[in-house]
Parts: structure tokens; C-alpha cells; sequence
């Protein structure tokens, strides 16, 4: 016999799905509030100071001015030839890093994982590892040493009858310099994602693969490159976000007077125009343009993934 219900009691009040998830998991999303702090004070406000690209702005003064411009110094970089200069090498740098770069850690972590001795595959991994724990500062040191005219390079060229050259000095060689030894120190790092998403594929794929008379490098090609791809085109998407904002620091560090004419990058003149020259409000409208256009390079790339093989970061 079912009771009727008691007069009067009030329904208990819904709680939302979010309060009740936060009540519960408070732990969890109290580990956030770091680094979210940090996207706000380090990444958001200081989004703010891109104001300076549109104003008259002098060291020390109020962050929005003194004069409202406009586009003037817009103006001013879209005519001004060294700038145009640093576009053209920031174009190429990023695009022979994208083209040679990207695909090396693929190429390393697919040959790794065809490896059947457990201690060969963790003495490659550790040594492709430990240069991307490196400083900049301690790579550029060992590039530069490695490059002088008394290094290891003009050695074994010496050994084989030919001239020392200061390698550095060279504008026609820096563009090689920088990209080998970016392969050299990211390689590793990367490896480490594409070994990751290797162990998620399905070795129920590869016997029907075999079963199917494929041989290994046929099994590598419709087996797990499929399998990885959503990793690859992430990660393509992440480097062509970062197209425009070649190493910095690598490049300050090596580059020189000789060979500014292929050194110069537009996060290098940045910092020549803004610090050593004091020329705040035009920097801020260099870099508010390579970041517009970073904007654009992402959402393109993005959209393009998404559409072509349905693997996108939103």
C-alpha cells in the first residue's frame, strides 16, 4: 500500500551539476588556481599594454600615453625595410624548422618502436632526451664552440684537407646552424609524445594486418601513422602557432653584426627597437602584428585539420 505524501514538505532544491562537482572534487580543482593565476597575471594582463601600438608612449609614463596616434606606427613598419627584412628571415627560419624539424621526432619514435632491446631503446631515449633539458644558454656555448675556428668542425674539415672556416661569422650558414641544432635539442622532447600515442593503438590492428600479408613497413603506413595522426596534426597545429615566434633567445645568443642579414628575426628587432633603442609603442605594434598574425596561422591550421582529418585542438 503506498503512503501518500506528506502535506506541506517542500521539494528538496535542485543543486547545480557544477556546484555539486566543485563540492566534491574541491581537492582536485584547487590544484588550478596556480596556474590559472599565472595565465591571468603573465599571459592576459599584460594583453593590455598592446594599447602602447596606438599611443604616444615614453619609458617611465602612464602604460596608455601620452597621445593617441592611431595607426601611425603601424604605418611606420609597414614602410620600414628592416623590418620587412626580419619578416622575410622570421618566414624561412620558421619554415625550413617546420618542414626539417617536425617530422624528426616521428621518424626517431617509429625506428624506437620497432626496437626489440629494452636497454639499446632507453640509452637512445635518455641521450635524445637530455638536450632539451639543457639551458639556451649552454647549448648556444656548445654550438659556438663547436663552430670557432679551433672547434670540432674545422677539425675534422682540416683533416680533410680543406681551410677553417669561422662558421658563425658566415650569413649564408647560420640558417643551417640554428635549425640543426634546434633538431638536436627538441628532437628528444617530442619523441616522448609520439612513443605515448604508439601504446594506445590496438595490437589487435596489427595481427589483422599480418593476417592480411602486410609486411612491417606496410603495417607502419595503415596501421600507425593512422593511429597517431590525431598527436601529429595537435602537435603540427601547436608549431605552427609558434611559426612567427622563432627562438628567441637561441638566435640573440648567436647571431651577430656579420649576420644580421639572415639572423634577424622579428623577436630579435623587437627587442633591438624596444630595449636598445627605446622605441617602445613601435616595437609593441611589430609584435601585436606577428601576434595577429600567429592568431591566424592557428585558426587556419586549426580549421584545415578539423575538416581534413577530424583531429583539431577545438
Amino acid at each position: 500500500m503506498r503512503t501518500a505524501p506528506a502535506q506541506g514538505r517542500r521539494a528538496t532544491p535542485r543543486v547545480p551539476g557544477w556546484k555539486r562537482a566543485l563540492r566534491r572534487d574541491w581537492r582536485l580543482y584547487s590544484l588550478a588556481v596556480l596556474p590559472v593565476l599565472f595565465l591571468l597575471l603573465f599571459k592576459y594582463v599584460p594583453m593590455l599594454g598592446n594599447i602602447v601600438a596606438f599611443r604616444s608612449y615614453t619609458p617611465g609614463g602612464s602604460m596608455f600615453g601620452d597621445e593617441w596616434v592611431g595607426f601611425e606606427y603601424f604605418e611606420a613598419v609597414f614602410g620600414d625595410a628592416m623590418f620587412w627584412r626580419a619578416f622575410a628571415n622570421t618566414v624561412i627560419i620558421g619554415g625550413i624548422t617546420l618542414i626539417f624539424v617536425f617530422p624528426l621526432p616521428i621518424i626517431l619514435a617509429l625506428l624506437l618502436n620497432e626496437v626489440r632491446l629494452r636497454w639499446f631503446k632507453q640509452l637512445v631515449q635518455t641521450v635524445s632526451y637530455l638536450p632539451h633539458f639543457m639551458s639556451i644558454v649552454i647549448v648556444a656555448s656548445f654550438v659556438k664552440e663547436l663552430t670557432s675556428l679551433d672547434g670540432t668542425i674545422n677539425a675534422i674539415v682540416g683533416a680533410f684537407g680543406g681551410d677553417p672556416v669561422n662558421w658563425l661569422q658566415e650569413p649564408d650558414y647560420f640558417r643551417a646552424i640554428y635549425v640543426i641544432s634546434e633538431a638536436w635539442q627538441t628532437v628528444g622532447w617530442g619523441t616522448i609524445l609520439y612513443l605515448a600515442a604508439l601504446t594506445t593503438i590496438d595490437e589487435g590492428l596489427y595481427e589483422a594486418a599480418r593476417i592480411d600479408g602486410a609486411n612491417r613497413l606496410q603495417q607502419t603506413w595503415h596501421v600507425t601513422l593512422p593511429g597517431i595522426r590525431p598527436t601529429m596534426m595537435v602537435l603540427l597545429i601547436l608549431n605552427i602557432g609558434q611559426f612567427m615566434a622563432v627562438g628567441f633567445e637561441k638566435i640573440l645568443l648567436l647571431y651577430n653584426p656579420l649576420t644580421t642579414e639572415t639572423a634577424e628575426v622579428l623577436s630579435t628587432y623587437v627587442y633591438t627597437i624596444g630595449i636598445k633603442s627605446g622605441v617602445p609603442s613601435y616595437a609593441t605594434a611589430i609584435g601585436l602584428f606577428e601576434a595577429i598574425i600567429g592568431l591566424v596561422l592557428v585558426v587556419s591550421a586549426n580549421t584545415i585539420s578539423r575538416k581534413m582529418t577530424g583531429a583539431s585542438l577545438w
